[in-house]
Order: C-alpha cells, then structure tokens, then sequence
C-alpha cells in the first residue's frame, strides 16, 4: 500500500473516532486508538493530520486547558464514511468465514457489501499488519478426518433459510443416496438449521406427522416456498434435539457405557468429559475405568473403535458384542496378504 493511501485510511480512522461536542478526545488517546487499529503514529502526525483535517470538515478543539480536546461541531449535520477499518476488515471476514451458513438470507444480503469491502480493505495493506497477519494465526480445523463439502445448491439453501426466518412450509425434491428418482415431499414444517462438520441439515416435520426428521441440504435438488404456515411443536427445542444423539445417528435411548482406556489414551476425558455424570477411575496397571451415561449412535461407536486396542467395551453388552463383531472381522480382512499392495522393489539398473 502506498504512502498516500496509508495516509487516507489513517485520517478516515481519526475521523471514526471523533466523538461529537461536548465530548472531547485528546491527540494522545486518538494516537493510542489509531495504533490498536493497526496505525503506529506519532502524537505529533495525529496533531498535524487534525489541523489539516480541521480545514475540511466541521471539527472544533476546546483549547481551554491541556492537552486540548478534539470533537464534532455540536450542529455537525449526520456524517458517514465510506471504508472500514482494518479491525473491521478483520471482523467481518471472520464471520463471513465462520457463520455464513447460519445467516438469514436477509442479514446474508444485507452484509454482503461489507464483506466485499472488508475483502479490499485486507487486500490493501502489507501481509505484516498484525490484524491481517492475525488470519493466518487462527484456524479451526475437523477434529476428525477432513472431508471435502458437499456442493449445496444456493438457491435452494435460500429458500430453505427464508422459509425457515417466516415460519413458512416448504415443497421439497430430494434425491435420497441410493435412489435413481427424486423423492418429494409436498408439505415440509423447517424447525431448525444444524451444521455439523461439513454437512448442513434442515431439522424439520413432513406433513401431519409428528416425528422430527433431518434432511442433508445437498441432497435437495429443488425447494418452493409453500405460502402456509409451519405447524409448530410447542414441545421441540433444537438443543435438546441435538443433545438427544440424533445427529450422531441414534441406535437406541440413553445407555450406562462401562469401558476401559488404556491412561495415555483416555486422559483427556479428565478435560472433556463424555456426560455431566461421567466418573474416571485410576487403576494400577495404568488404566482408567470409566462409566457414563451417553446417546446410544452410530458416532460412539466409530469413536471407540477408532482407538483401537486402547479400549475395551464392558457394557452395555449389546454395544460389545456390537464392537467385538467390527474387531473379529477386521482381524479377518488384514488377515490374508494377498489383499496389501506389495512394496516396489529397488529400480532395475540398465546402464
């Protein structure tokens, strides 16, 4: 970025942060603000850049007494300017990274202009100012193996989203995983948005019926507003919905699990425990014995299984023999040799 353009977004800053008379601000705050917003200045620029700026807009300072105050004219009539500070850059980039899919369409239109500005407003200064270095400081990661997103139709994200805000019913064309024709489905009641990972699934009702049902986004290949309203359940609440196992792919109720973790593999429940009534016993041959109460899905038992030798399955004795069987034919797969790709040999030489 050039001298002159550092210079512009300096003083528009400056501008931002004149509050209007009676209040007042001094060069020393202005300068310690300007460079928590990625400006490093001097008091003596700030002096300067004010006079200067004085000449050009409505600004006033109470001389009165020092250090001299800084301010709007009382009558100033309503001033915005255009721009964002790099700060605000930084903001609205990470909520369009983090939370664009859980906007309303209106709120998602009505950022959309900030978003493109904080876009330039980034792209305009050097790589090293901290607040745009900061984007390379933070991430967020799957904590398990990273699967590309789905492609989702926007269009049909949208309308999905509108009729969500409006409390409205919705036609649906979904393509199910294993069949060759759409599936319709004339009278959808949207209850809820859930993203979990990469997928998004609209939590909803079907026609009279009362069961709640999850339908993943991308596998909606046309969506209408219908123009009646949703049939609500008083009873339903979203959390309660999420805590019940139901994006976990719930098998069954609640179960009392009883296993045992091998220690280096099982002390992080210490930190994040599996539910509020989870107890960790010690045992001397350096394991833990752990018991909790936890929704029986399909998610529990990809997690146990995917440590392996690490634990053992005491009970329920219908998730063990479940975990033993997955073991046994495993164990049965690796067995034969002629399955694994054999290893390259040194290169041939043909010199």
């Amino acid at each position: 970025m050039t001298t002159n353009q550092q210079s512009l977004l300096r003083q528009w800053s400056m501008l931002r942060l004149l509050p209007r008379a009676p209040a007042r601000i001094t060069a020393r705050e202005l300068c310690d603000r300007l460079s928590t917003a990625d400006f490093p200045v001097t008091k003596r620029t700030v002096e300067r850049d004010l006079n200067e700026l004085a000449g050009v807009f409505p600004l006033v300072v109470d001389d009165r007494e020092k250090p001299y105050g800084w301010s709007w004219q009382r009558d100033a009539s309503g001033f915005d300017l255009p721009g964002l500070s790099i700060p605000d850059a930084l903001t609205l980039t990470l909520v369009e990274q983090q939370l664009r899919n859980q906007l309303p369409p209106s709120a998602l239109d009505a950022l959309k202009p900030y978003f493109i500005l904080a876009a330039k407003t980034l792209s305009s200064v050097d790589d090293s100012t901290s607040s745009k270095a900061w984007l390379n400081k933070v991430k967020t990661i799957a904590p398990l193996q990273p699967l590309q997103p789905p492609r989702i139709d926007e269009a049909c994200q949208r309308t999905i989203y509108l009729a969500l805000m409006k409390d409205l019913q919705l036609k649906l064309h979904y393509k199910k995983r294993d069949a060759a024709d759409d599936t319709v489905y004339d009278a959808v009641h949207p209850l809820g948005i859930v993203q979990r990972g990469n997928l998004i699934y609209l939590v909803c009702t079907f026609a009279d019926y009362d069961d709640t049902r999850t339908l993943a986004l991308h596998r909606v290949r046309r969506a209408d507003i219908v123009h009646e309203p949703v049939r609500r359940r008083a009873s339903f609440d979203l959390d309660e919905f999420i805590a019940s196992g139901a994006f976990g792919f719930r098998t069954g109720g609640p179960i009392v699990l009883r296993a045992t973790f091998k220690r280096a593999i099982g002390e992080h429940l210490y930190e994040t425990p599996l539910s509020d009534d989870q107890v960790l016993a010690p045992g001397e041959d350096g394991t833990l014995a752990l018991t909790a109460t936890v929704a029986a899905t399909r998610t529990l038992v990809y997690w146990l299984t995917g440590f392996g030798a690490g634990v053992v399955v005491h009970a329920p004795a219908q998730l063990r023999a479940e975990i033993k069987q997955i073991a046994l034919e495993m164990a049965k797969a690796y067995s034969d040799d002629a399955g694994a790709e054999q290893p390259c040999g040194p290169a041939e030489s043909h010199g």
